[in-house]
């Protein structure tokens, strides 16, 4: 991240309720609905005050939890809800000690504060008109880089994967929209950047949107 300018006997009863509930996750698993973690994992504990690992998160249910969770945040132009999937602030302290003179009001006042413009731009361009359904999230495993330690004002290393893509419907149409940047605190994706980043002016941008579902990518950055 290079700096840009402005988480006993059993009853009947009770035994049919266990079976209904296995049976329900049976038919869950069998039509292949995808599971999406819920907020209260990542709400547990905050994991930026946990050591740093070099762990490579999933790029396939690790990607796609961060992405509809993202999703529905866009779409209700929910911001706690997008804030749960943004990288942790005390990990970001951390990566930027002795970097930054005030690494604090860099993540509130530029990364968080792009984030939230971000949001509400994604939104407006999404949202309007028929409801926009998600029907993919492509991600380019090779595009996924380890930076290092001492690598783009960074006191710690970590995985960083560039412009993961939304795809979704609007009626017949399908369009598709990036996510600039991902990067990775013990093992999980969070965002970074919404919109691009460095960008020309400091207002929410909304990155690389076009008609169809495009291409995800490229590779670079950090």
């Amino acid at each position: 991240m290079v700096r840009a300018s402005p988480l006993t006997r059993t009853s009947r009863p009770a035994t049919l309720a266990v079976v209904l509930v296995t049976l329900a996750a049976a038919i869950v698993v069998s039509l292949g609905v995808p599971r999406v973690a819920t907020a209260s994992p990542r709400a547990a504990i905050d994991p930026g005050r946990l050591p740093a690992t070099s762990t490579r998160p999933s790029m396939t249910t690790g990607v796609r939890t961060v992405a509809h969770i993202l999703w529905r945040a866009i779409v209700n132009d929910n911001a706690p809800l997008a804030h749960q999937v943004f990288f942790p602030r005390t990990a970001y302290l951390r990566m930027k000690r002795g970097v930054l003179a005030n690494p604090a009001g860099d993540f509130d006042t530029r990364l968080l504060a792009f984030y939230e413009l971000d949001l509400a731009a994604y939104h407006q361009r999404i949202a309007p008109g028929a409801r926009p359904v998600l029907v993919g999230v492509k991600a380019n495993p090779r595009d996924a880089a380890w930076i290092a330690r001492g690598a783009c004002e960074n006191v710690i290393g970590y995985w960083h994967l560039p412009g993961m893509r939304l795809v979704y419907r609007k009626g017949t149409k399908v369009f598709s929209v990036a996510v600039a940047s991902l990067i990775s605190w013990r093992g999980v994706w969070y965002v970074v950047h919404l919109g691009p980043n460095p960008r020309a002016h400091n207002v929410g941008t909304v990155d690389d949107w076009r008609a169809g579902p495009g291409r995800a990518g490229p590779a670079g950055g950090c």
